[in-house]
């Protein structure tokens, strides 16, 4: 009997109706048509999949908006119990609150904030030895491709504090676009139009009018004519954000804090995607087939949003849905039967 070559739909349709494993073995083991093992490595060492891809299928589901978002931020595949896996590094984890062993991803998010739709339009893997580029590279390119070949219309940049850069900054006010960002406790600014020393911006004065409206700060190390627009926002009972933005209209706390609201789309999407599509899972130590696998986990999570926004359903429930059938058969006719002695 010819074994079948596995494709890249095979292996996608594999990552989007799998529950816990996503191993190239446990894959191995369930398909019908005996397909095999090492065919499975073979086809993921082969193929050659990039972000651009992932743009392709997105772009034919999103629905662009003149006051869209565009959103920047990394996350960390965990590979803490791997040691030969290329591509794996030491690096910070946000929600391990410190360093793990693992993967970066610097994504990119594009928000319509009429209808609260997002969808991945682009990724980088950070591999520094590899390309030689840090994040906020591949945060530049990025943008640039947004801007010169994707030519999607959007409203504003949002990043978080590690993006809060002097060179990315100016390079987003060059393309003439708007950013907003939080600043860190400790950045060091000047509201005084140079009559005192730069202070903490934690340590800034506010009056009720700052409150409410912002105010002009310069920001050290900025060009000497640079200003921006800071403001408070608070998250929570216990957190504070220094929020900057370069649209020195911006006079509206209300509406900063609206616009920051839209920064956690990407935290959704990362939340998502790990806890649908089994992009932490592979094992495999090739870049090569991590690479690839990276790339099928995201189209499968364009996949299970296209469906869930049809449904008008959640991703989480298209995902764990496609258990019901199998429950039902088996409370109809269970495969392994209770007993009492």
């Amino acid at each position: 009997m010819t074994t079948k070559r596995p494709s890249r739909l095979d292996y996608c349709q594999y990552l989007l109706v799998s529950q816990i494993n996503y191993t190239i073995t446990n894959y191995a083991d369930h398909t019908p048509n005996q397909m095999s093992h090492d065919a499975i490595n073979r086809y993921l060492r082969e193929d050659r999949l990039t972000s651009r891809l992932v743009w392709e299928h997105a772009r034919a589901q999103l629905q662009p908006s003149v006051h869209g978002y565009v959103i920047f931020d990394d996350t960390v595949l965990d590979k803490n119990h791997s040691h030969k896996i290329e591509l794996v590094r030491l690096q910070y984890s946000g929600n391990a609150h410190g360093l793990i062993k693992g993967i970066g991803l610097v994504n990119c998010v594009y928000v319509n904030p009429e209808t609260g739709q997002y969808w991945v339009i682009d990724y980088r893997i950070y591999d520094p030895e590899r390309d030689g580029k840090n994040k906020l590279d591949h945060v530049q390119d990025m943008l640039t491709q947004i801007v010169q070949h994707k030519q999607l219309p959007f409203h504003a940049v949002l990043m978080d504090t590690w993006y809060a850069t002097k060179d990315l900054m100016l390079f987003i006010d060059s393309l003439r676009k708007i950013y907003y960002c939080p600043l860190k406790d400790n950045r060091q600014v000047d509201d005084s139009g140079g009559q005192e020393p730069y202070r903490r911006v934690d340590e800034l004065a506010w009056t009720n009018h700052d409150w409410t409206h912002g105010k002009l700060i310069k920001i050290k190390g900025f060009p000497k004519d640079y200003k921006v627009k800071l403001f408070r926002v608070a998250v929570s009972t216990h957190r504070t954000d220094w929020v900057v933005t370069n649209d020195l209209a911006q006079d509206s706390d209300n509406a900063v804090q609206e616009v920051c609201g839209m920064r956690w789309k990407i935290e959704q999407f990362h939340r998502e995607l790990k806890q649908t599509t089994g992009i932490e899972k592979n094992q495999c130590r090739k870049a090569r087939i991590q690479r690839n696998h990276i790339a099928c986990a995201m189209l499968v999570w364009l996949r299970l949003t296209d469906i869930a926004r049809q449904t008008g359903q959640t991703i989480y429930r298209i995902k764990h849905g496609l258990l019901d059938s199998y429950l039902c058969q088996q409370l109809k006719n269970p495969s392994v039967k209770m007993r009492f002695a």
